[in-house]
């Protein structure tokens, strides 16, 4: 063979090669679908924002998001197989399908202080306060949800005889009440807070008035539990993930500027959101508090007929141990 011939061969050779190399698959990520209630509200941006970020993939995670109409919808897509993790779960609606046998597990907690949620009505309307609402529609958005616990515990703490009305979503309940069908709305920042600084809205309570919220854990994150059992290391990944999230949500520009964009309102009501209602300290995901006032709120709603015992308790709550270093 010549020369020219032998150097011909070679590079044919390694032109087969490197194209063989390059058809090999790409390491495959390990999926997760993934129901959050009311998008738009609360700490429901942190899947998404760490998804588009990378951080997810970055954990050998690829996220399926279907976002639901509060709580109950997302409770239901769980514990049905339909979806593998619920974020922004009702404490209390958790507690309750746990309560009935529901393979549903909390993995995390989701939000924990009274900060977020508030109740409002348009700018024109008489009432001005909880307890002008008396004998008037006052809005969560399903049942067991942290919004229809704010609405139970305003009823009860300010002793006033409203109606507590299901509207569903953020954007839901603000048509609803701006076109006079309930009289008050609910809400969790960043959603309408930029309605409020331009006075089309008016606030009339903060969940922070109501002693019985306190420092209590309202929301909260969950598996179904088959697939927990089957696929431990991937929802210790999931969690590390979130966790990575929400540090660069709260501790960096871009984390900021990319939460102002996701709740669709400039940068400096998403700062405001992110310091006056959702604070970090807020959105921690390693403990679950104030669970027996929890249970208490789920007893008087007969959402469950006994308060968990302690091995109840420790089979419910199962949070990952990071490996972050």
């Amino acid at each position: 063979m010549t020369g020219s011939s032998h150097r011909a061969s070679k590079s044919a050779a390694a032109l087969i090669i490197g194209l063989c190399l390059t058809a090999s698959p790409a390491l495959a990520l390990d999926k997760i679908k993934l129901a959050i209630g009311n998008p738009g509200v609360g700490e429901t941006e942190a899947p998404d924002l760490g998804m588009k970020q990378g951080i997810f993939a970055k954990y050998g995670l690829e996220l399926e998001i279907l976002y639901t109409q509060g709580s109950a919808e997302t409770v239901q897509a769980v514990v049905s197989g339909g979806v593998d993790v619920g974020c922004a779960v009702g404490t209390v609606g958790a507690l309750a399908a746990f309560s009935k046998g529901a393979p549903l597990r909390i993995i995390g907690a989701s939000f924990t202080g009274d900060s977020n949620m508030f109740l409002y009505v348009p700018a024109q309307s008489p009432i001005r306060k909880v307890e002008d609402a008396k004998g008037k529609t006052v809005a969560f958005s399903n049942t067991g949800s942290s919004s229809h616990v704010m609405v139970i515990e305003a009823k009860k703490q300010f002793e006033t005889d409203f109606k507590p009305t299901a509207t569903g979503g953020g954007p839901a309940t603000l048509t609803q009440v701006m076109s006079g069908q309930v009289d008050v709305g609910w809400s969790g920042a960043p959603f309408a807070v930029d309605m409020l600084e331009d006075g089309r809205i008016r606030l009339i309570m903060k969940a922070s008035d109501l002693t019985a919220m306190g420092n209590q854990t309202s929301r909260v994150i969950t598996a179904n539990l088959q697939d927990l059992k089957k696929r431990p290391d991937v929802y210790r990944r999931f969690m590390d993930a979130y966790r990575e999230t929400i540090d660069w949500i709260y501790d960096t520009p871009e984390g900021v500027k990319a939460y102002a964009e996701w709740a669709k309102v400039s940068e400096a009501i998403g700062k405001r959101s992110l310091s006056e209602f959702l604070p970090k300290s807020g959105v921690q995901t390693d403990e679950i508090r104030g669970l027996d006032q929890n249970m208490q709120t789920a007893l008087e709603a007969k959402y469950i007929s006994a308060p968990l015992t302690r091995e109840q308790i420790a089979e419910l709550i199962q949070i990952p141990q990071s490996a972050r270093k």
